[in-house]
């Protein structure tokens, strides 16, 4: 008996079904991941035609928040200052 043939006394391993379970694992994942491409190339195709069709681009919400959040800032840093630099 070779060392890769060891068995261990009550526990025997049905190697056709095992490798049968094997190959169609493999097949099963190999199937998920080209669905996963799929939905994913959907998604996409579908966000980038949402994004065309906005009346203001991302980009430009995204300059007009940030400008908005470094008003609010400086507002917010300035009435601290006014609060905390004046002699209680």
């Amino acid at each position: 008996m070779a060392t890769n043939d060891r068995v261990i006394p009550g526990f025997r391993v049905n190697r056709p079904l095992l490798t049968g379970g094997v190959a169609l694992t493999a097949i099963g994942a190999a199937l998920s991941a080209a669905g996963t491409v799929v939905v994913c190339a959907a998604l996409i195709a579908a966000g980038r035609s949402w994004v065309r069709g906005l009346d203001t681009p991302p980009t430009a919400l995204a300059q007009r928040a940030l400008r908005e959040a470094k008003v609010a800032s400086a507002a917010g840093w300035e009435a601290w200052r006014a609060e905390h630099s004046s002699p209680n």
